[in-house]
């Protein structure tokens, strides 16, 4: 836990139907918010009706099946060569982080494989259709931050090419409260090293973003019955992208 804290909030962003349309005043207005955050935040809570509190609710209900039912034995079957793709859990150094991935989820193909994985004797219905609505609703806001960024920047003829070339990670994340003397540690410090990272966390305040002045702010998410909240971060490749758009 992070000691110098800050009380500044991290930029908002409403992603509504209204600013979704490219070309409207709206879009042109949050475009703006969107560069401004990501150029002095590198991040910036996205408030996005398209994915609904039920929607939410009902992944994170698929992810407490995945991480307290499954056993670990067969977890561990979830293999990648990339590393953090696969399980990754029982470290010493990060005690109480558990995590697993799906490569590429948009593909029904890719859920099915890893629900047959995680439940072999009877697959997993509900699992393999909330994934599969939700990884789609996700990367639509997804590519519509790139467009505006990409739009912002004079490069809007790279976005398409970008696009097809972008396979996507969803990575499920399970921090379980510590026993006694274990350090209390989710994540050490880091940047991300993909393009764009959105991550969508429940009511636990776990999140710190530290910023330019080496203060840390912490994320309180935010959820209503018509709207749900991520964070959009900048990773490594986004800065070394948006350094050569100059």
């Amino acid at each position: 836990m992070a000691t110098n804290m800050s009380d500044e909030q991290l930029p908002v962003v409403k992603f509504c139907s209204q600013n979704l349309k490219s070309g409207t005043e709206e879009w042109v207005s949050t475009t703006k918010k969107v560069r401004e955050a990501l150029e002095e935040y590198g991040c910036f809570v996205a408030l996005y009706d398209t994915v609904s509190a039920e929607v939410s609710s009902n992944m994170f209900d698929s992810l407490k099946e995945l991480f307290d039912e499954v056993p670990l034995e067969r977890k561990l079957q979830n293999v990648s060569e990339k590393p953090y793709h696969g399980y990754f859990g029982q470290n010493p150094l990060m005690p109480i982080h558990e995590s697993m991935g799906i490569e590429h989820p948009i593909l029904p193909t890719n859920i099915n494989s890893f629900t047959n994985l995680m439940w072999p004797s009877r697959g997993n219905h509900s699992f393999r259709e909330n994934v599969t609505a939700y990884a789609n609703l996700v990367s639509e806001l997804d590519k519509r931050v790139k467009s505006m960024v990409f739009e912002s920047y004079g490069v809007g003829n790279a976005l398409r090419s970008h696009m097809e070339s972008t396979k996507y990670l969803m990575r499920m994340i399970k921090y379980r409260v510590p026993k006694e003397k274990e350090m209390n540690l989710g994540a050490f410090p880091h940047t991300d090293k993909s393009f764009l990272t959105i991550l969508h966390q429940n009511e636990v305040n776990g999140l710190q973003i530290k910023t330019r002045d080496n203060k840390w702010i912490q994320y309180h998410p935010f959820s209503s019955s018509s709207t749900s909240s991520f964070i959009v971060m900048a990773g490594d490749a986004f800065f070394v992208s948006s350094i050569s758009f100059y």
